[in-house]
Formats: C-alpha cells, sequence, structure tokens
C-alpha cells in the first residue's frame, strides 16, 4: 500500500510548525510516524502536508526539579524505558514504555505521538493518569495545559484543537515512599494490549499509605482512571487480604469494559481484577524499599 500524494515541509523551529498547521487544515504533524504513516498507507489518513518536528532539539528534552518532570513531545519509547534519569524520577513511565510493541517502534514512537493518537490501549496514557500528568498544547495564539484524565476524551479522541501542538508533558517527580508498577496482558509479545494497569502509591515513615493513584489501557472506549478503587488502602499499613477483595470489587464497577474478538466483557473486567492486585502487591513492596 502506498500514502495517497502529500506535500512536506520540515520545519527548523516550533513557529514554522505553527505556521504551516494554521495554513492548511488537512496538514498533519509528523513525529515517530509509527501511527500515522500506518494509517496513511491504507489510506485512512490523507494529509495534504506533512509538517516533520523531528529537527526540534527543544522538544526532546527531560528536565527535573524537586518536585515535577517535564519531557518534550519527541522523546521517543526507547529514551522513557532506557533513560537512567527518567527510571530514577519517573519509573512508572519507564516500566510502561518497556510494555511498548517491539524495539523497534520504541526507538522511533514518541510520547507526544503517542498520546495525540489517543488509542485506548497505548500504555502511556493510562501511566500518564496514573502520575496525574498534564498536558502542555500550544498553537499560534498561546498555549494551555491540560489534565490527562481530559486529555483523552474519546476513542482515538483527544483535546488538541486544529492547529495546536503538544509541546510537552508534566509528571510529578517520584518521592521517599513512592511504589508504582506497570502490568499488561497481550496475545503476545509485542502485541496490542488486552488489558494493562499503571499504579502509582506512597506510603510515610510509619509505612501507612498516603495516596494511590490508577490508570487501565485497552479496558474502554478510552483510557480509564481506576483511582477510586484504590481509596479504601489510603490510612492502612498493610495489604490484608479483605482489603484487597474490596478494591477488586470496586475496580471491576469502576469503568465500561469493552468486549472484541479476543475478550469479552466479562474475561475484560476480571482482566483488570487480576492486574489491579498485581499492580497495588508490587508497588507496595517497591514503596517499603524507597521509604529510605
Amino acid at each position: 500500500m502506498k500514502p495517497a500524494t502529500f506535500d512536506y515541509l520540515a520545519v527548523t523551529n516550533l513557529d514554522e510548525a505553527l505556521e504551516a498547521l494554521a495554513s492548511d487544515e488537512e496538514a498533519r504533524i509528523l513525529a515517530g510516524g509509527q501511527s500515522l504513516v500506518p494509517l496513511m498507507n491504507h489510506r485512512l489518513s490523507r494529509p495534504s502536508l506533512l509538517v516533520d518536528l523531528n529537527g526540534l532539539s527543544a522538544l526532546d528534552i527531560v528536565e527535573v526539579d524537586e518536585e515535577w518532570v517535564r519531557l518534550g513531545a519527541l522523546c521517543r519509547h526507547r529514551r522513557l524505558e532506557r533513560d537512567p534519569q527518567v527510571a530514577e524520577v519517573s519509573p512508572l513511565l519507564a516500566e510502561a514504555a518497556g510494555h511498548i510493541a517491539h524495539p523497534q517502534i520504541r526507538n522511533r514512537g514518541t510520547l507526544g505521538g503517542s498520546i495525540a493518537h489517543g488509542d485506548p490501549a497505548a500504555e502511556l496514557p493510562a501511566a500518564l493518569i496514573a502520575l496525574g500528568a498534564s498536558v502542555r498544547l500550544r498553537d499560534g495564539e498561546g498555549e494551555r495545559e491540560v489534565a490527562a484524565i481530559d486529555f483523552f476524551e474519546g476513542f482515538f479522541s483527544t483535546a488538541i484543537e486544529p492547529g495546536e501542538v503538544v509541546v510537552d508533558v508534566s509528571v510529578p517527580r517520584a518521592q521517599p515512599g513512592d511504589g508504582t508498577a506497570f502490568a499488561e496482558v497481550a496475545p503476545r509479545r509485542g502485541d496490542f494490549a488486552t488489558a494493562g494497569v499503571g499504579v502509582v502509591l506512597r506510603r510515610d515513615a510509619e509505612g501507612r499509605c498516603t495516596s494511590a493513584r490508577a490508570g487501565g489501557c485497552a479496558l474502554s472506549s478510552v483510557p480509564v482512571d481506576l483511582s477510586a478503587a484504590l481509596e479504601p488502602m489510603v490510612g492502612h499499613g498493610a495489604l490484608s487480604d479483605d482489603l484487597l477483595r474490596e478494591m477488586a470489587a470496586r475496580v471491576a464497577g469502576s469503568f465500561d469494559p469493552i468486549g472484541d474478538a479476543h475478550v469479552s466483557v466479562e474475561d475484560r473486567a476480571e482482566l483488570v481484577q487480576l492486574l489491579l492486585l498485581e499492580t497495588i502487591r508490587t508497588a507496595w513492596a517497591r514503596s517499603e524499599g524507597s521509604r529510605g
């Protein structure tokens, strides 16, 4: 398959990209190309102009302060997975990135491209929801920040308006007492997830859980916030069987599972319970080590 004819522009700065997008409603951004190019080859997407951002080194950054980590939209999945600094300050993102497809795809795919595509089966959106991240968007008029939970609006649909570009993503920096974990089930290694869950929790000096959040992928038509299911854990200093059963029961009713040719609605609802308990136990154990 070959794509329909299109024009190509490799920009040297973000203003040039924004100007090009504003001049052509059918223009699309090219970053890693791991989602857009297959769509073009199958003629499911026919942009009139590709605006190539790959020369914008200012979007390929990782900046860290005491509280936040800012990740540029051009950060490759492989960098998220392998960069020791990312693993230290945002271990959930590093672990989630390692589940994305195959190394060849992770070498090219970008953080901005993944979230802009809005695939509900993608790992990074679920991790960003669990982390309470925000996405910075810019167009020719200015910029705005959107919470990750509000960014993913529907099936392959996001809050990005025409003419806007994803600039970067901000996530809270991991702190002492934090524990995170990501797990998923897929038909085969490198395939799309059948179900995935990311968890981040924090425990105080006495070992009590002070906060807990979770996000899920491949569960519904959008990445889902599963945090409400973890509320019973807050204030507890140990994971009892009763507590785990309560959280598993709550997560099953916290979203609308979808069925498909591979997994029924009932099986997907059961999968998320198993994955949630697995990630909670792992994150809890990891938080023990991070409390110092």
